[in-house]
This record gives C-alpha cells, sequence and structure tokens, in this order.
C-alpha cells in the first residue's frame, strides 16, 4: 500500500471512529433524557400538589407574557361576570318582549334577556306578572342598573337600599343594589309587600313609589299599568309602537335656576311714609 492510500485509510478509520463515538454519546443522552422524562413525570404523579404548583406557575409567566405583549390584564372569565345572554335562545314570547324593550328604551338586547328571563322565572314563584316587573323597571329607570334618584333608590327597580338593607344581605350586602338580577330580586320581594299591604296591584304600586298615604302618586301607577298593558299586548305577538320611554319617575328633575340680581328693597308705602313724617 502506498503512502498516500495509508493517509487515506487512517482518515476514513478515524472518522468511522468518531461517528461511532457520537452516536454513541448521543443514544446515551437520549437515553438519558428519557430517564429525566420519565422521572419528572413519575414524580408530578406522585405529587399532584408540584404538578398543580407548576402549572399555575407556567400559566402566571403566560399571562404575564400575554400582558406585556397586549398592553391590558388578560381575563378569560370576564365575560362569566356579564349579565348577558342570547335572545334567541328565549320562548317566542320572551324574545318578542326582550327586542321590544331593547328597541324602545335603547338598551342591548343580550342583558335584556337576562332579565326578561329572570322576570318571567321570578314572576312565576312571587304570582305577579312578568310583564308588571318589566313595566316597573322602564319606568324606574329605564333599565339603567346604575340609576340614583334624589333620595336614594338605587338600581333598576329604584329600591331604597337603606331601607332594605336586610334583603340584600342574602347577596353579599347594599352593593348588590347594583347589580342588575340581585336589585330585579329585592326589588319583587318588596313590590310583593306593597301588593299584600294594600290588597291591590294598584294601590301596591303607591305604596312602592311610597305614595300610599298621599293623595296623588303624581300618575305613577298609570305610567305603570300603561307600559304593562302595552308589554301584555307584545307578549301576546301584537305589534305596538315604541314611543320615547317615559321620564324616570323617582328620579328628581333638572332644575334651572337663573342666576339674577338680588330683589330691590321694597318701597316704602304711603302708610308707612305718613309715619316717619309726622315723627319727624
Amino acid at each position: 500500500m502506498t503512502a498516500s492510500g495509508k493517509i487515506i485509510s487512517g482518515v476514513r478509520t478515524f472518522v468511522a471512529d468518531v461517528t461511532e463515538g457520537f452516536l454513541e454519546i448521543t443514544h446515551s443522552s437520549f437515553a438519558l433524557l428519557g430517564l429525566a422524562v420519565a422521572f419528572v413525570v413519575i414524580m408530578l404523579a406522585a405529587r399532584p400538589d408540584l404538578r398543580q404548583a407548576g402549572e399555575a406557575e407556567l400559566r402566571n409567566w403566560l399571562q404575564a407574557r400575554q400582558v406585556e405583549v397586549l398592553g391590558m390584564p388578560i381575563e378569560p372569565e370576564a365575560s362569566e361576570r356579564a349579565t348577558a345572554g342570547n335572545p334567541r335562545d328565549l320562548p317566542k314570547e320572551q324574545a318578542a318582549v326582550a327586542f321590544w324593550l331593547s328597541k324602545k328604551y335603547r338598551v342591548a338586547p343580550e342583558p335584556l334577556s337576562v332579565l326578561v328571563a329572570e322576570a318571567y322565572d321570578i314572576g312565576a314563584k312571587s304570582k305577579i306578572d312578568p310583564t308588571l316587573i318589566l313595566a316597573i323597571m322602564a319606568i324606574e329607570s329605564s333599565f339603567n342598573p346604575f340609576a340614583q334618584s334624589a333620595v336614594g333608590a338605587q338600581g333598576l327597580m329604584q329600591v331604597m337600599t337603606n331601607v332594605h338593607t336586610d334583603k340584600y344581605q342574602n347577596f353579599g350586602g347594599h352593593f348588590a343594589a347594583f347589580d342588575p338580577v340581585s336589585n330585579l330580586r329585592v326589588g319583587v320581594k318588596v313590590l310583593q309587600e306593597c301588593i299584600a299591604r294594600a290588597g291591590s296591584v294598584e294601590g301596591g304600586l303607591r305604596f312602592y313609589v311610597g305614595a300610599g298615604n298621599l293623595a296623588d302618586d303624581g300618575g305613577y301607577a298609570s305610567k305603570v299599568m300603561a307600559e304593562h298593558f302595552r308589554l301584555r299586548q307584545v307578549a301576546n305577538g301584537r305589534a305596538m309602537p315604541t314611543a320615547p320611554p317615559p321620564s324616570l319617575s323617582t328620579q328628581a328633575p333638572a332644575q334651572i335656576i337663573p342666576v339674577t340680581a338680588p330683589p330691590a328693597a321694597p318701597a316704602a308705602s304711603d302708610d308707612k311714609l305718613a309715619l316717619l313724617s309726622s315723627a319727624l
């Protein structure tokens, strides 16, 4: 064998040895990696607390990364807090009422669908017509869950929170007055008590607005009953016009106080002038 042949043969042997060694090392590394993974899996299976802690840590890290990218907090469960539903999932009668109220009061049909469904459910339990409940909400707040009157009535049904604080205890406290469904339930309870006290729906409405012992309720009961009638027609499948929403019955109207100069001192009467002259 020539010198060049020996060199080529030596290079081939070297390359083969290096390749074989590399494969052995790689195989050993993969084996070690596999053993490490198996050990981690076995450990996590035996220690669920470690697995949960690891998952929580990974989830927090991923959310932190998302916050950095989007520039706002990530709340995947935020939609579950919303008072909203698909009105097309409602029974035909309730859906008609929800869409009519949405158009008249310019409120989204999704939150209205939840309120309509709740009114029908609690109305059946309390034996109060659900369209009467919805009519009270319409006249009281125009479906504004954050409405507040000058005398402290709050929420959809304008419940006097300070007076009926005990009724909110089952809902976590008086802040529940601004939760639409909680306010609806408490308002229906108050209405139920008012009707029982008065012995009639119209009389109960007068007590509800605080005019039970007054000669005039400002037309409140008439407004509610008129809206109740319209809602009954809509629920029965009849077309009803959507007039502009009535003003809030328990809201203090805006007052325009003109800026004027202070009144001049009243002129002295002739009698007073005569008395002054005689005194002089």
